[in-house]
Order: structure tokens, then sequence, then C-alpha cells
């Protein structure tokens, strides 16, 4: 008979914490979290302010970041609005929370299923990951135009500087996509994959210009 060899318990012992070491099951949940937030933190980061290894970092896709920025806006927006009367004004935050939530998350989907029909290599996911966290500039603009809404009311000269805002914004968002998604996609589809990247967020600045009112 063949005798295999066996493990003593120090060996057995040594090899568990070894497994261990390498995952984060023990790790208190405070650290988890906190790992987390500064990764989402870190991406946010690289999409505003862009560097060469901004590709490698949005690589490591997640979907926490795009969740939250998707939240902000969808509240921000929502808490706005020239309706009169409380039930008016609740069915008006409520269809505009809905809006930001299908814009935001169906027209990832489109736009990722379109750069993999287009011969894209980049995975569904990730995708979403970057259009997502790309949103971060716009978010940041709605922040500040939503503010010079309440405080200039709706005179030309606030108009103007929020369309201002809104613009700027909408081009940092579609630059920080399109520099990414686009170098997946081949060379001659790229202006096919580069349309409804712009439209997508035209659409989302369009809002904001339109309820920071």
């Amino acid at each position: 008979s063949i005798r295999l060899p066996s493990m003593s318990s120090n060996q057995s012992s040594d090899a568990d914490r070894v497994v261990l070491s390498d995952t984060t099951l023990d790790e208190p949940v405070s650290d988890t979290i906190a790992r987390d937030l500064r990764r989402v933190g870190n991406k946010m980061l690289r999409v505003i302010v862009p560097t060469k290894d901004i590709q490698d970092e949005l690589r490591n896709w997640d979907l926490w970041g795009p969740l939250f920025l998707c939240l902000v806006l969808a509240v921000l927006l929502s808490s706005t609005g020239s309706a009169v009367g409380v039930k008016e004004k609740q069915d008006e935050s409520a269809l505009v929370f809905a809006s930001v939530f299908v814009i935001v998350w169906c027209g990832s989907a489109i736009i990722t299923v379109n750069s993999k029909l287009l011969g894209g290599t980049m995975s569904f996911f990730q995708s979403m990951c970057v259009l997502g966290y790309c949103v971060a500039p716009l978010v940041a603009v709605a922040v500040v135009a939503v503010i010079l809404g309440k405080a200039l009311g709706t005179t030309a000269f606030s108009f103007l500087v929020r369309a201002g805002l809104v613009v700027f914004g909408c081009a940092w968002s579609t630059k920080a996509s399109s520099g990414f998604l686009t170098e997946v996609v081949p060379s001659p589809r790229r202006a096919l994959a580069l349309y409804p990247i712009c439209l997508f967020y035209i659409v989302l600045a369009w809002m904001i210009l339109v309820r920071s009112a």
C-alpha cells in the first residue's frame, strides 16, 4: 500500500496563518470600510486631476464610487425646482430623482454595449466604473451651480455663469472618460464610440443647468 505523507499540526497551523495573512477575512470591518473609501476617493481624485496612471487605477473597477456620485447628483437636483405646492413639489422631486438614476445607469450600460459591439476590449463593469467616476466633475459643478442659482436668482448673469460652469464640467467629464474608453476601441471606430459618450454627459449637463435655476 502507498502511504501518503501527513502534515503535522504545526505545519498545518503555519499554512493557515499564511493563507489568512493574504486575505482580509480577519480584519476589522472599520479597516475594510476605510480602505474602500480611500480607493473611491483616490479614483475620484484621478478623474478630477488626471494623471498618467489613471488607466491602471480605473482598471480595478468598483461601483461604490459611481453609486455615491449618482446618489449625490440625484438628491441635489431633486431638492431644487419651481413647483408650487407640497404635492406637486414631491412629485417633481421623485421624477427628477428617478430620472437621474435611469439616465446614469441605463446610459452607461448603453455606451458600454456600444463600445463592445465596436470591438472594445474593456469588460462591462470596467466601462460602467469609468463612466460613473467621470461624472465627478459634473457633480462638483452641480453643487456650485445650485449655490449660485439660489444666491443670484434667475437673472441673465446667473444663467451665463451657470451655463459656463456646466459646459466646463461637461467637457471635463467627456475628456476624462473618452480618453480612456476610446483607447480600447479600434481606431477607425473611435468616433462612433465617442458620440454616445458626449451625448450622455450633455444630457446630464442640461439637467444640471435647468434644475440649478
